[in-house]
């Protein structure tokens, strides 16, 4: 592991001849992100699961989320479990999923709790309440983790928008934020398994695990869960109008949630999803880090 993680890390490792594309992507920093992330990321993509069982594994999702439909479609009532899904999910983490993969997983949960406390306390006069998930290890997944991650995103927008209507806020910047919900230090969570089994890369899990969540979820919840994905965007707009900052769109990639995309994409789009998560939240500890007197993406000394 330490000679793979090098190679995308380590700039004496560099071929001019040969260079590898994810020493490019962790050296560079015009993007703010966690270095402890950005590391798991790039060795993730330069893995050999990535590189080759990847797309073999694309092509056998979608081919089994067409059945699944096809299924579901006549026995919409059969197979409903989301206890069983996420049984499912918690043995699959732990048992063939890499330890950087995992670790982009469980920062995922972390990252997105804080950022929607982030925007709760900063809206002055608004008092809905988050439900943060910080799952520390395999056994929290159980209580559905997945599920719940999409049940509170949509809570919090229904009842933080219903507040401001009836209270007639509007969401505004702030020339001093409240940031004491971001971590800077990392987030508390085990030590993920490094076994000879622990070998898929964050995309191959999420397209193997995709056919699942449409198998055991019912249909509003797995609709509703890819879905989900293009709120990045209505995250990114309250979060860029507190912060009094809108290039921070830029780094959006899922977009416009009134018009549903195809769940077919929802894995691709759910990888943009978490690294939307980390972007936004490297923004925050940046600004927090210096007091304020940067944008979180250019700082100023």
């Amino acid at each position: 592991m330490a000679t793979h993680l090098k190679e995308v890390t380590d700039p004496t490792t560099h071929d001019t001849r040969d260079p590898n594309p994810w020493l490019a992507m962790y050296l560079d920093s015009s993007i703010p992100m966690n270095d402890k992330a950005k590391q798991a990321l790039v060795s993730d993509n330069n893995s050999r699961s990535g590189r080759w069982i990847m797309p073999l594994i694309i092509v056998s999702s979608k081919i089994t989320m067409f059945f699944v439909h096809i299924f579901k479609f006549f026995f919409p009532k059969i197979l409903n479990s989301s206890k069983i899904l996420h049984r499912i999910l918690s043995w699959g983490l732990r048992k063939w999923v890499s330890p950087e993969a995992n670790l982009l997983i469980f920062r995922h949960f972390h990252a997105g709790s804080e950022i929607v406390e982030f925007i709760a306390k900063n809206i002055d006069g608004v008092e809905t309440q988050t439900v943060p998930l910080k799952p520390f290890d395999f056994e929290d997944v159980k209580d559905d983790l997945f599920l719940n991650h999409d049940l509170n995103l949509y809570n919090f927008i229904i009842n933080l928008n219903r507040e401001m209507d009836a209270k007639g806020i509007q969401i505004t910047g702030k020339k001093e934020v409240d940031l004491s919900m971001i971590s800077t230090n990392g987030f508390e969570m085990m030590d993920f398994p490094r076994k000879w089994s622990n070998i898929l890369d964050l995309r191959s899990a999420i397209e193997i695990f995709t056919p699942f969540y449409q198998l055991f979820l019912t249909r509003n919840d797995f609709y509703r869960a890819s879905n989900s994905l293009q709120l990045d965007e209505t995250i990114g707009i309250y979060s860029s109008k507190i912060l009094g900052s809108p290039a921070h769109l830029g780094l959006l990639n899922n977009k416009h949630p009134l018009l549903p995309k195809s769940t077919y994409g929802a894995s691709y789009r759910l990888v943009l999803h978490g690294l939307a998560s980390e972007n936004l939240h490297a923004i925050l500890v940046q600004i927090k880090q210096n007091s304020g007197k940067s944008d979180g993406v250019i700082v100023t000394r």
